[in-house]
């Protein structure tokens, strides 16, 4: 009886205001990024843009991979009319919701075929706009609710994030075939009735932040309004520093993975280095006070070290690293589903349909463990679901191609990856300091992708030298070192937390 009281319990943890307010707020995230990718190829697609030219539209994309460097500037600085009226996080939250209402409507008045340079910068605008709502909404979602909720707000976000992908998704293209976008001439309107559409979806969003309380939390911002000028001024010259690099790069082909692996990481540390020789310019000719840069950009990193000393380093391997397994075998997934003898109607039905299933009940599923048992429980059953799910796509190697066994093991996949989302996103909650939050938590999400993306990379390559099953039981060891990480240190990990 207690046990049934207990289970009700963590379930009446999704009834909690601020648990639903983030729903919303995911929807309003996952919204955009279908806009910018799939939905977008294909409106460019019956345009008659070439494939090459939509394809330089996924560089739209990089923002959310680079929202980092943004990330301490919207920490300092106040938005001055609207953060007297709404606070400081609220104020960033509407800003970037407005920036996203207004670009995505600007792209209901635009036929690429004739307007595709104007088209292309509001589409990098919509997806700067869009990664710096996410990281308004992380630092919402952490400063709004204590710790006990976190779990709860993460699964439900996940849910909302799903279902605004699903709107932007499938959602825009029956918009765009009940408006004639199926038709065999071009019917421009069809595609700009929808994105005014999803504009309309996208102010769900800013009337939910609109309604939504202040987090209570005092934070050092930069109140000098000379100082925030030149900052910003500093800002936008190195972010184009650190793009220039970074696209003008030597493009060099190697054979050998490791070689390539090299060329990316130095690729990155170049154009970063260029960004910060912009700071020390900056500063060694007295334009900007050495102060005003060092506590926007370096104090965050500086207090997460001071704060967990040499721990700082196994941290960050845990949090480089624990989402390897199923990052790095995402990206053959399609192409072995394919080559196992199974139809793009199988695939897509279990793939999208049972597979989207399982991540929205694997977000509440982690949410309410994450009620009952404490963080390091579910961390580490996250971590140890991610890599043993993919010793069942080994397993799937070497079955017949059932679509039952499809099934079962794109189900039992994506399960695992809600809970361990879930679980991953409380843990990495828990290590942000409140003056700190947007930044911290943006270098985070950052590091988390980075080494699985660059190793992901070589998947392809892989599989061609040593086939299906070794890769995917491979992979499935990849996350071992993190599930040995966070048993060994345990104690360190989570003591007062």
């Amino acid at each position: 009886m207690n046990e049934k009281l207990g289970w009700k319990k963590s379930l009446l943890i999704y009834k909690d205001i601020r648990v639903i307010r983030l729903l919303i707020l995911g929807f309003s995230s996952g919204l955009p990024i279908l806009l910018i990718f799939s939905t977008l190829s294909l409106w460019l697609k019956s345009a008659g843009i070439d494939r090459s030219t939509i394809t330089l539209f996924s560089w739209a994309g990089l923002a959310y991979s680079f929202k980092f460097l943004w990330a301490p500037v919207m920490d300092k600085i106040p938005i001055t009319f609207l953060t007297n009226k709404f606070g400081h996080r609220k104020s960033w939250l509407i800003i970037s919701q407005l920036m996203l209402i207004i670009s995505i409507a600007m792209v209901g008045f635009i036929d690429p075929k004739y307007n595709l340079s104007l088209m292309a910068i509001i589409i990098v605008f919509i997806g700067f706009s869009s990664a710096t709502q996410d990281a308004m909404v992380d630092t919402y979602r952490i400063e709004s609710a204590p710790k006990k909720l976190q779990s709860a707000m993460s699964g439900i976000y996940i849910v909302g994030y799903r279902l605004g992908m699903i709107a932007a998704g499938a959602g825009s293209l029956i918009l765009a075939s009940s408006f004639g976008g199926d038709e065999k001439l071009y019917n421009v309107e069809a595609w700009q009735k929808t994105y005014m559409i999803m504009a309309l979806l996208q102010g769900i969003g800013l009337i939910c932040t609109l309604m939504s309380p202040e987090p209570n939390s005092k934070r050092v911002l930069l109140n000098d309004f000379k100082d925030r000028l030149k900052l910003i001024n500093i800002f936008f010259i190195s972010i184009l520093a650190f793009i220039l690099i970074y696209n003008i790069f030597p493009v060099i082909k190697f054979d050998d993975p490791l070689t390539k692996g090299l060329l990316t990481i130095s690729k990155f540390i170049s154009a970063f280095s260029a960004m910060l020789l912009v700071f020390v310019i900056s500063t060694r000719t007295k334009y900007i006070n050495n102060y005003v840069l060092v506590s926007t950009f370096w104090d965050p990193l500086d207090n997460f070290v001071k704060k967990y000393g040499t721990m700082a380093i196994v941290i960050l391997i845990i949090i480089g690293f624990y989402r390897i397994a199923d990052i790095v075998m995402g990206v053959v997934a399609n192409l072995f589903y394919s080559d196992k003898g199974y139809t793009l109607n199988q695939i897509a039905t279990f793939s999208k349909f049972w597979g989207l299933i399982a991540t929205i009940f694997g977000g509440l599923l982690g949410g309410i463990l994450a009620s009952r048992y404490n963080n390091y429980s579910i961390l580490l059953l996250g971590a140890i679901l991610a890599a043993a799910t993919n010793l069942l796509f080994a397993l799937l190697v070497i079955l017949e191609p059932k679509t039952t066994y499809l099934m079962i093991v794109i189900i039992a996949d994506n399960l695992s990856g809600g809970i361990a989302s879930v679980a991953f996103v409380a843990f990495l909650s828990s290590l942000t300091n409140i003056n700190f939050t947007t930044s911290q938590y943006a270098l985070f999400t950052s590091f988390m992708l980075f080494f699985p993306k660059i190793i992901a990379g070589y998947s392809g390559l892989f599989v061609e030298s040593f086939g299906y099953l070794n890769f995917f039981i491979s992979t499935a060891l990849m996350g071992l070192p993190v599930i040995i990480l966070i048993v060994v240190f345990k104690n360190k990990l989570f003591i007062n937390r």
